[in-house]
Formats: C-alpha cells, sequence, structure tokens
C-alpha cells in the first residue's frame, strides 16, 4: 500500500511539474523594491527564434531611471511588427513597458496606451514581472516567458536569444 501511495504522489507531482508555468502574478500585493541594477545582465543584442520567424532585441544599459529596448519580428525576410520597450524605476521599483507598431510603424494600441508588467519579484538571474520573466542563463543566453492571448485563455511563450557578437 505504501509503494502505490508513493507512486500515486510521485506521477501528481510530476503532472503538475509539467504544466508549471515560469511567469507570475502580481495580484492585488505591491510591487518590491528593486533597482534598475539588477536587471543590467540585460544589456546587449540579443537573437533568437520564435513565432515561425526570428525576433531580435536590442537593450541598452540603465541610463537616467530606465533601459529602453527595441524588438522586431522577422517572418520570410519581412517585419511583422516591433516593439518600442522600457525598464523603469518608478515608487522605489521597476516596470516593464511595451508598445507595438505593425511593421509600416503604425501603432496597435491607441495613442497614449501602452503594455504594463508591473514587478512582481527579482532574483540573481531572474527578474518577474506581471505575466513576463526574464531568465539570465549565461551572458550570451537569456529566456522570456510571456503570456500571451486575452483573459483565460492566455498562454505562456518562450523566447530563447542568444547574444549577437559584432
Amino acid at each position: 500500500m505504501k509503494k502505490y501511495f508513493l507512486c500515486i504522489l510521485l506521477f501528481v507531482t510530476l503532472s503538475f511539474s509539467a504544466f508549471a508555468q515560469n511567469t507570475l502574478v502580481l495580484g492585488d500585493k505591491e510591487s518590491p523594491k528593486a533597482k534598475l541594477s539588477s536587471v543590467s545582465w540585460l544589456t546587449g543584442h540579443w537573437r533568437g527564434e520564435a513565432f515561425g520567424g526570428i525576433v531580435e532585441e536590442v537593450w541598452t544599459p540603465p541610463l537616467g531611471d530606465s533601459m529602453m529596448c527595441a524588438f522586431k519580428l522577422v517572418k520570410d525576410n519581412k517585419v511583422q511588427f516591433y516593439e518600442m520597450c522600457q525598464i523603469r524605476e518608478e515608487n522605489e521599483s521597476l516596470i516593464l513597458r511595451l508598445k507595438h507598431f505593425h511593421g509600416d510603424l503604425k501603432g496597435w494600441e491607441e495613442k497614449d496606451d501602452r503594455v504594463e508588467f508591473p514587478l512582481v519579484k527579482v532574483k540573481e538571474n531572474v527578474v518577474y514581472f506581471d505575466g513576463f520573466t526574464i531568465e539570465n542563463v549565461s551572458d550570451n543566453h537569456i529566456k522570456m516567458y510571456v503570456m500571451i492571448g486575452k483573459e483565460g485563455q492566455k498562454e505562456e511563450y518562450e523566447f530563447n536569444y542568444f547574444r549577437v557578437s559584432n
């Protein structure tokens, strides 16, 4: 009986870990205190594959109260969309913001709208924003996990980026 119970416990544990997500939700909690220096490892030119194409991001070093990023997805040798992003120090914490643009730079969001991801938690090599996680795997490899979709139908996507050497 004990062996049967251990097998069931192992199965349940493995089942839940198979569905484990890499993103967190802030909920009604307040974002923790943090500084840009805790995510400065993100600085650089990164490239990977996603959505059937090539994804590319360039993150600037912290300057002033923010880091800036330009993102693009290229599929079939054509830009599908861009994002302009920032990680900014606000209220003694960090927030990730972005705006989407079509390949011709027409915006997706309304003029003053943007997508915001408040900080949930910072660890040594991982920063968790609400629905968006960035992991420093190594000096030349980062992973991003993003919840994409409409409320109630969101799915987590993984992006693997590798440093572009010039």
